[in-house]
């Protein structure tokens, strides 16, 4: 499942310069021609087929998401009344996936991040599917391997040494200058929020951290399975803004494994800054952005 609901308030400025109005930075062409939605999907059927891939959106994004998802069957579409964090998405669609496949397992994967190399990705998520498969109880969270001490991002902190995978004893959120360094010294890795597990253990893991929006979610459901649009107002009309890294993740490290991705040159792309970098840092330049004016030296 794509997570594709998110607001993007930080990266407006950037996006209304770049498509003239105040989109999501998922729908925006940052890097070239295509969406992050779009390059996310590319990325994406390398390790899972696209008929087997869902899609978590909002309505009022309905103008952006509709062109990069028309050919979409329409169930695949998981369309929420609003945008009421990451916890109800993610019931949403583990819940949804739980009614069609008790055994189904389930991968959750941002739509609005950047990869400069698409294989570690790619790897990473067939192992993580792999381990959550024989670990049926566990969530695997998919880390990437840090090269520097960064104090914007989620830091994990697994159990010991870390050959491929192991528990999570912590998560640390955008840590201080000295505590990022310590932290890349022991071998912590950043949170991508790529999760994979089965839909049962994203249920148990919703009603032992957050019962009132698991059975919210599991009544409506269980009403039409198909979670119809005068149902899903009614219900998101009530839900409280329900944050699953804050809420669930941080308070159920004991159902939690790591698994280290090798460096992709990954970004959250958080804010117009970490663009820049990150633009600067692939050597890409696209269309919007203006070229650097030469100095007067360099011209003469």
């Amino acid at each position: 499942m794509i997570l594709a609901g998110g607001d993007g308030v930080r990266l407006r400025p950037l996006t209304r310069l770049i498509c003239g109005d105040a989109r999501p930075k998922q729908f925006c062409p940052l890097f070239g021609s295509e969406t992050l939605l779009k390059r996310t999907r590319l990325r994406l059927r390398r390790a899972v087929a696209p008929e087997h891939t869902y899609y978590a959106v909002t309505r009022a994004h309905r103008r952006y998401w509709a062109r990069d998802l028309a050919d979409v069957e329409r169930r695949r579409i998981l369309v929420q009344p609003a945008n009421k964090g990451t916890a109800p998405a993610i019931a949403y669609g583990a819940l949804r996936v739980l009614h069609e496949d008790p055994q189904g397992l389930v991968a959750f994967v941002p739509a609005d991040h950047y990869y400069e190399n698409d294989q570690p990705f790619v790897d990473g998520l067939g192992e993580a599917f792999a381990l959550a498969a024989q670990h049926s109880e566990s969530i695997v969270l998919l880390g990437a391997e840090p090269d520097r001490a960064e104090t914007e991002y989620g830091w994990i902190e697994p159990a010991g040494s870390l050959q491929n995978f192991n528990r999570v004893i912590c998560f640390w959120e955008k840590p201080s200058p000295p505590h990022a360094g310590d932290l890349l010294r022991r071998g912590c890795l950043w949170n991508t929020f790529v999760m994979v597990g089965r839909a049962q253990a994203f249920r148990d893991a919703l009603c032992a951290t957050v019962p009132g929006l698991a059975r919210a979610f599991e009544s409506a459901l269980d009403r039409k399975p198909a979670f119809d649009p005068e149902i899903a107002g009614h219900l998101y009309n009530r839900l409280p803004s329900v944050d699953f890294s804050r809420q669930v993740l941080s308070v159920s490290t004991d159902r939690l494994l790591v698994l280290k991705m090798a460096r992709a040159g990954w970004s959250d792309l958080g804010k117009p800054e970490r663009v820049m970098e990150t633009l600067e840092r692939a050597g890409i330049r696209p269309q919007w952005q203006p070229a650097p004016l030469q100095s007067k030296k360099a011209i003469a």
